[in-house]
């Protein structure tokens, strides 16, 4: 019997999640995504994501939050909006995703057009260039964060681990296209982590 951190068969996990998320009110998930775009700042928004929906409320499992990242960042769009559609779905539906991305752009649409009236002011006062590093090195930490778990999660067998290595020396050392990379390591990978009769992985 599989038991995960919390102590519980895995099963019935699973159906304590469904029952909670089934409880999750539409003004829940507005106020959380809207107080992540708010307060969200130099691309940090998946991981403040993560520590909102997975580590702090349960709301999704570790799992099933790395499905939606992966799924948001191969679809057409921005990550954060699609990651945003998938959790907002999850846990209630059509109406869920709509308040979900709605929510998440809200206050970044009206704050973006606030600040460019008075950017070139903002950036006469001292000390604004050495904010705005500190905000966007919080965001890496958290964004590096993120990365390690999902890597400690989706690479622990050696033949995806070699896939996602491959992935970041062709991309970030190499700098190959995007397309062509992906395209060949995305079959790959989901070949190598496809169950297999007997339990058994390459």
């Amino acid at each position: 019997m599989q038991v995960n951190d919390s102590g519980l068969p895995a099963d019935v996990a699973a159906a304590v999640l469904t029952r909670d998320k089934e409880r999750v009110p539409l003004l829940a998930i507005f106020r959380v995504f809207f107080t992540i775009g708010a307060t969200s700042f130099g691309g940090g928004l998946t991981g403040w994501i993560h520590r909102e929906t997975v580590t702090q409320r349960g709301w999704l499992t570790h799992e099933q939050f790395l499905s939606g990242l992966a799924l948001g960042q191969v679809l057409p769009g921005a990550n954060v909006t699609n990651l945003a559609v998938y959790i907002g779905q999850l846990l209630r539906g059509a109406p869920g995703a709509i308040i979900a991305v709605v929510s998440v752009l809200a206050a970044p649409f009206f704050l973006c057009i606030g600040l460019a009236l008075i950017y070139e002011d903002a950036t006469r006062i001292p000390g604004f260039h050495a904010a705005m590093d500190g905000i966007a090195a919080a965001a890496v930490g958290m964004i590096l964060r993120l990365g390690y778990m999902g890597a400690k999660s989706g690479c622990n067998r050696l033949a995806t681990g070699s896939v996602a290595l491959a992935v970041f020396l062709a991309i970030g050392v190499a700098q190959w296209p995007l397309f062509p990379v992906i395209a060949v390591a995305a079959p790959l990978s989901v070949w190598f982590a496809w169950p297999r009769g007997g339990g058994a992985h390459a």
